[in-house]
């Protein structure tokens, strides 16, 4: 499909009815855009006999004459100039926006902060239904940043879309890495989420043209730490003198064995535990990052765990199964416990999903598509991000070869 072109066309008229006290008529032009007129004041008078109606020019030789058709030729390239420069960064012209430029008055358009804000808000309605609570705070802290990032490049408090180019978004990822020290990774996250709000943008008409073409978005594969069986055992064995070291190593340990994130860890509650139909007992829930299915055995370490809390007043109080504490301070005691348990990895929460994975599960033959569906994941794909085999089970699935080959050397 061929694409479409502006069509533009001026021309002068006088309005002979509108005469005032010297007899002079009112000037004016009349602009046409593709198809639609829009007409204006130039704020000139003449004699309507010195008007020459068919040439849109004033007659005559006299230097009111010659000074009316040097305003005239004045006003018609002023408007093809605007005419030439509108066109590139409009789609579809209309008269009022040669007009404005024109008279020089600037249309504010829609800015990026508006349409942000406006997404955030209608998300905010929404949790719970199309969003969760963190996708909703990670677009907030998305809103946040571009705000200071516009102050600090620019010195501006926001900026219409339609001037967001493939410089504007380049310079946002540079600030997100330089001036903020934030992980690639992590960057490209955050411009993801402004791309969002930019395809709506387009989506809508606000623009019609996408900054983010040919800017690189690929995230860096990145090793995440797990327990060996090691170290898990060495978590579970120790005894703590503090209770609060205690319940957020057993809250650790039952993540380790079901694989919940800490999130779903924590509003767990009895209503949760089914019957299955081979009679055993399963946690049965979905998740909260993406509403995903997670239906997991109860191994009997977890259901130790689960029995060892089911008089806990917390529990009792907030209905859950287990007394998990906010996902930062549960980080700053695993620290705690990792330094008691002569362990030098970053202990996190979120490293208990990867020893479900790796250590608990796919290392002990546990099939990648039983393992998947516990997670809640929708694909094998995004079980593969935690899929690991250690050394000690290639060993033992290469056992079977050692006597099977021989040859006299």
């Amino acid at each position: 499909m061929k694409e479409k072109r502006n069509t533009f066309n001026l021309r002068f008229f006088i309005k002979k009815h509108r005469v005032n006290a010297r007899g002079e008529a009112p000037m004016y032009l009349r602009i046409t855009v593709n198809g639609k007129t829009l007409d204006m004041s130039i704020h000139r008078y003449i004699e309507p006999e010195s008007w020459n109606n068919k040439t849109g020019t004033a007659t005559g030789y006299t230097k009111n004459v010659r000074s009316i058709n040097n305003y005239l030729f004045s006003v018609q390239n002023t408007f093809y100039e605007h005419f030439k420069y509108l066109r590139e960064t409009n789609k579809d012209l209309e008269p009022i926006d040669l007009k404005n430029a024109y008279l020089g008055i600037e249309e504010k358009g829609v800015t990026i902060l508006e349409m942000y804000k406006e997404h955030n808000d209608n998300a905010t309605k929404l949790i719970g239904v199309d969003y969760t609570y963190d996708t909703v705070q990670r677009h907030t802290t998305t809103y946040r940043h571009l705000e200071e990032f516009m102050k600090y490049q620019y010195d501006i408090d926001d900026i219409e879309v339609s001037r967001i180019d493939h410089k504007f978004i380049n310079d946002l990822m540079m600030y997100y890495k330089i001036e903020k020290r934030i992980s690639h990774n992590t960057t490209i996250k955050y411009l993801k989420n402004l791309k969002k709000i930019i395809l709506h943008a387009i989506a809508t008409g606000v623009i019609n043209r996408n900054p983010y073409v040919n800017i690189k978005m690929k995230t860096k594969k990145i090793e995440r730490d797990f327990l060996t069986d090691e170290e898990l055992q060495a978590i579970m064995k120790k005894q703590f003198t503090t209770k609060r070291l205690e319940q957020v190593r057993d809250t650790f340990v039952f993540s380790c064995f079901t694989g919940l994130a800490h999130a779903d860890l924590k509003r767990l509650t009895p209503k949760n535990i089914k019957i299955g139909t081979d009679g055993g007992m399963w946690i049965k829930t979905h998740r909260k990052k993406t509403n995903g299915v997670s239906n997991i055995p109860i191994l009997p370490i977890t259901e130790k765990l689960i029995e060892k809390y089911k008089d806990n007043p917390y529990c009792i109080e907030k209905e859950v199964l287990l007394p998990v504490l906010t996902n930062q301070k549960m980080n700053a005691y695993l620290k705690e416990i990792a330094d008691l348990c002569g362990i030098e990895k970053n202990l996190t929460s979120h490293i208990a999903r990867h020893t479900f994975a790796t250590t608990v599960t796919l290392n002990n033959d546990v099939p990648i598509e039983t393992v998947s569906k516990m997670l809640g994941h929708s694909s094998i794909n995004m079980t593969k991000i935690y899929a690991r085999l250690l050394d000690k089970k290639v060993g033992r699935d290469m056992e079977h070869l050692h006597d099977k080959f021989d040859m006299v050397i």
